[in-house]
């Protein structure tokens, strides 16, 4: 129904409130798929596995698939930690800004 470039696009809409980049951009956002029912599974990780709004940002994840994609039925955040996230994942801006460069 949705394809992962669309389902980017919806995720990219939520910021990481501590750096001001959204996910996407960040290198948190993994995969993401849609079954042809309109479930919706978003495969994220966050920069830290002690990262104080973890749930908060899951949350802000699924509301935005459902929010951005009319026709999606469901919405699930996978968060995983292997790949370990680090800046490189990062798009070049993202990572110039945080190197201070």
């Amino acid at each position: 129904m949705y394809t992962k470039e669309e389902i980017f696009k919806a995720v990219s809409t939520v910021m990481d409130p501590e750096v001001g980049f959204n996910l996407v951009e960040m290198g948190l956002i993994y995969d993401a798929v849609c079954t042809d029912s309109g479930d919706v599974t978003v495969t994220m990780t966050l920069s830290t596995k002690a990262c104080p709004l973890h749930q908060m940002i899951v949350n802000w994840v699924e509301e935005a698939v459902l929010r951005e994609l009319p026709n999606a039925q469901n919405s699930h955040a996978n968060v995983v930690w292997e790949p370990a996230w680090n800046v490189t994942m990062a798009d070049e801006h993202v990572k110039k800004a945080l190197s201070g460069n």
